[in-house]
């Protein structure tokens, strides 16, 4: 049954407030609200104890589960209170008001489950319930009648279409929820695919953020049409927007494209370590605009994505993880060598991260040159750990070398320099 309608529903609220009507009505909402408190009781083992599968939905009947509840049991109460009691006006006001509660509590979640917490999210969160909440008390105070005309009345034209205040918020709300349904669904088609470890982690992030940018489009172009907007009267402006991605944008859409070239193609992944532009680091991002190398001594490089497809880059864990150190040592011209060679293969194997196991990558043990101040060694080891940094482990290495040498008396030489004095007699002591 379709109610007629009300013009000021707290007025009539308060004219009615003798009538024992009211009474009824309270009884009403409090048998509604444990009828609601009753079924969330039942379900709540399904909400805690499930899987990871429908998180995301339990979460949202959780948050909105009671006012959801409540309201459906208060519109079946309602329309069976007008049969007896006339007149329901308190339940009118209960009715909207568990409507923007609902509201409320699934906007701030889809919210907090789409974008991450920060302080600009509490902000967004705050006016998204306060309009939700003016919203409501216009309908209850009968003000919504008056907004709704005063907006109706601002307006102007455009060709053969007419714009008005009204439209283009409604216009505005409808995009925003739009989106926020198109990213809470993003969202969850991510946490599904991350899931999926058969596939490529580059491959999956290809896949989502695809995803993401189509179902952005589609939330556009299926919201303005819904408010009434023609999409054809965006054409000028569409073309307008292409001549500026080709001028002024171009980079930004090169990056973009770029992204997904290296998402797709896997030359570059999250988690390798590359060399691009003389930085070195881990990849530890790949995003829409730029990749995001994190180097070990904690610094963060922002590389835009054409730099990985124009430009040389030289990445250490393409094939295997595994990495090759070169730890070089000098000794003295009167050292055994070979004695010098089994303490620097001893100091290798007894680190833990050194590869033993790999008969082509050995630890070895390399004559590379005789110097001016003595004899160049160099120790190569292979490491399958290239992420938890190199200087660590050259500088344990390093130490083991140092303190067997020394045991050993072996050592290692200081620049040097031998000086010969030349003797001259003066011209006086010449014999005539």
């Amino acid at each position: 049954m379709v109610k007629p309608p009300i013009d000021n529903l707290v007025a009539r609220l308060i004219q009615e407030s003798h009538d024992t009507a009211l009474i009824w009505q309270v009884g009403i909402l409090l048998v509604c609200a444990a009828l609601a408190w009753l079924v969330m009781r039942l379900i709540q083992p399904y909400l805690v104890h499930g899987g990871n599968r429908w998180a995301a939905g339990r979460g949202g009947v959780r948050r909105a589960g009671f006012p959801l509840a409540m309201w459906l049991a208060l519109l079946l109460c309602r329309e069976v209170a007008e049969r007896w009691i006339g007149e329901t006006y308190l339940l009118d006001v209960a009715v909207p008001l568990l409507l923007a509660l609902m509201g409320v509590r699934l906007l701030i979640y889809a919210l907090r489950y789409v974008f991450k917490p920060s302080d600009k999210l509490k902000a967004w969160e705050r006016a998204a319930a306060w309009l939700i909440w003016g919203v409501f008390a216009a309908h209850i105070t009968g003000l919504a009648p008056r907004i709704h005309a005063a907006m109706e009345a601002v307006s102007f034209e455009s060709g053969s279409h007419r714009f008005s205040l009204l439209l283009l918020v409604q216009a505005a709300v409808v995009i925003v929820v739009s989106l926020i349904a198109s990213l809470g669904l993003a969202q969850f088609i991510e946490n599904r695919l991350m899931g999926v470890t058969q596939l490529n982690l580059s491959l999956r992030m290809a896949l989502v953020k695809s995803i993401r940018t189509l179902l952005i489009i589609l939330a556009v172009l299926v919201a303005l049409p819904a408010v009434g907007i023609d999409l054809t009267v965006l054409s000028v402006f569409g073309g307008a927007l292409g001549v500026g991605i080709g001028f002024g944008l171009q980079k930004v859409a090169s990056n973009y494209i770029s992204g997904f070239i290296i998402l797709l193609d896997r030359s570059v992944r999250i988690g390798d370590l590359v060399t691009v532009d003389n930085k070195y680091g881990e990849v530890s991002q790949i995003n829409t605009r730029y990749t995001l190398l994190k180097a070990l001594d904690g610094t963060e490089t922002i590389v835009p994505n054409e730099t990985l497809i124009t430009q040389t880059v030289v990445n250490h864990s393409l094939s295997k993880p595994s990495v090759r150190i070169v730890l070089p040592v000098q000794v003295s011209y009167d050292t055994d060598l070979e004695q010098a060679e089994a303490l620097m293969l001893e100091a290798a194997n007894s680190h833990v991260r050194v590869i033993h196991d790999e008969p082509d990558n050995p630890p070895r043990v390399f004559l590379k040159e005789f110097a001016d101040n003595g004899i160049l060694l160099e120790l190569a080891v292979w490491i399958r750990d290239p992420s938890e940094g190199q200087n660590n482990l050259r500088s344990d290495i390093n130490w083991a070398i140092w303190r067997r040498f020394k045991a050993a008396g072996i050592e290692i030489p200081f620049p040097q320099r031998v000086v010969h004095m030349v003797s001259s007699r003066p011209a006086d002591d010449k014999n005539p």
